[in-house]
């Protein structure tokens, strides 16, 4: 995934530049090796007065589990569909069809916007998402409208703030990147005419890299911490509530939080932060205190209930072990397949000494492998405690029970360079 949004926590913003807004919405991701029960999000949600929730597909199993809740969906239909749609109106009615009127029921999904394509004008594509872009955003339109519910619901393209070139005369001087700008006038246009909103993916952290502030990850990056994330949304949510937007646009803003949970299974490309966006861990517990109503009420969010854990044990460096000539080969192993992310420099397991390290690395790939026994054997060198081996403020995870789907893991090879610069002591 070339994403070349580089935003420290969870700072980054999804802004639909639209004027009645009612609430703050979340983006929620569900690249993680088990995710949470979208019952059990829905009411997290609800707990925490969010509104609005913005998928980055429309599977339905998830879906049908915002019905009667009364949250606003927007539905996603990812970059490796827009060929699908570009030039065959037939897919874009039967998809309408599939993913959006079965769920228009008395009291079903309160479904809002459908985004075509995530970022697909990212400078890193290269272009490959040109051409179908808006061929599958008016043909998915023209569904909704054929649907009898385009007046209701409206398509649109989330953007990547790289389609501006504002230079550096002020946001006034501001215009769409010359490759695609007259792709860009007729988008917004298209979304004129049609009352839909304008999104745009805003990443402060890549926009100001030198302004001194910081936006909203909590890990996997020495300037990402939870400390700096509260910081940055208690300025942002203090703004938001001030239902003043710009001053060509002085209205309220809607906007969708990127993100709601953690995702340990994307891509570190961009970086290693890109797992730790979440405002709640990958187990919808919060990190830090903070207010979405933006009333300086600097309180915990609810965290999510009724999750269900594996069984409290971890898999750790046997303390027996002396030589450890085995330790770096199956470090890189357990990392190269699961998240050690939070090992790096600067980051909240960084404090911990070489067999901390270790341990950490072990603990991360038995938990992902469900606990499975033999996923906590590394040549002899781990064992199985029950103590709690979390040290400070670096936690060793014990992984939930799978929402009933499981990814497909993906081998990662990337390896954590500053975690063998470690190891290569031994």
């Amino acid at each position: 995934m070339a994403r070349a949004m580089v935003l420290i926590w969870a700072y980054s913003v999804l802004l639909a530049m639209v004027y009645l807004v009612d609430g703050i919405g979340v983006n929620w991701g569900t690249q993680a090796t088990q995710n949470l029960h979208p019952s059990v999000v829905a009411q997290m949600l609800k707990d925490n007065k969010i509104s609005k929730v913005k998928l980055f597909d429309s599977d339905n199993w998830t879906v049908k589990y915002f019905a009667g809740t009364g949250i606003e969906v927007m539905l996603g239909i990812p970059n490796s569909q827009l060929n699908r749609f570009s030039d065959n109106y037939d897919n874009a009615k039967d998809w309408v069809k599939e993913n959006v009127t079965k769920h228009l029921y008395d009291g079903g999904v309160n479904i809002k916007y459908v985004a075509v394509g995530n970022e697909p004008f990212l400078k890193s594509y290269n272009g490959s998402h040109l051409k179908t872009t808006f061929p599958a955003l008016k043909n998915i339109q023209k569904a909704l409208d054929a649907a009898g519910v385009g007046d209701k619901i409206k398509a649109t393209i989330p953007q990547n703030a790289d389609v501006y070139d504002s230079g550096s005369q002020g946001p006034s001087a501001g215009d769409f990147r010359s490759d695609i700008r007259d792709l860009m006038i007729d988008i917004v246009q298209f979304i004129k005419d049609n009352n839909a909103p304008f999104v745009v993916n805003i990443y402060p952290f890549l926009s100001l890299p030198s302004s001194g502030r910081s936006d909203g990850q909590s890990d996997g990056n020495i300037n990402a911490n939870a400390k700096m994330a509260k910081r940055f949304y208690d300025g942002f949510f203090r703004k938001m509530a001030t239902n003043k937007g710009t001053p060509l646009r002085p209205g309220p803003i809607e906007v969708y939080l990127f993100s709601l949970t953690d995702e340990n299974q994307k891509s570190i490309a961009p970086g290693d932060f890109e797992r730790h966006w979440g405002i709640f861990r990958y187990d919808g517990q919060p990190k830090f205190p903070t207010d979405f109503t933006g009333k300086g009420q600097d309180k915990m969010p609810v965290g999510a209930k009724n999750v269900q854990y594996l069984p409290q044990q971890w898999c750790v460096l046997n303390s027996d072990i002396k030589n450890m000539s085995l330790v770096p080969e199956n470090v890189n192993f357990a990392c190269s397949l699961f998240d050690c992310t939070s090992l790096i420099y600067g980051s909240t397991c960084n404090k911990l000494d070489v067999r901390g390290n270790v341990s950490y690395a072990f603990n991360m790939y038995f938990q992902m492998n469900n606990q499975d026994v033999e996923a906590c054997d590394f040549q002899g060198l781990a064992k199985i405690v029950t103590r709690n081996a979390s040290q400070g403020d670096c936690l060793f995870p014990i992984q939930i029970v799978s929402d009933g789907r499981r990814l497909t893991m993906v081998t990662r090879v990337s390896v954590l360079a500053g975690l063998l610069t470690l190891l290569a002591l031994f």
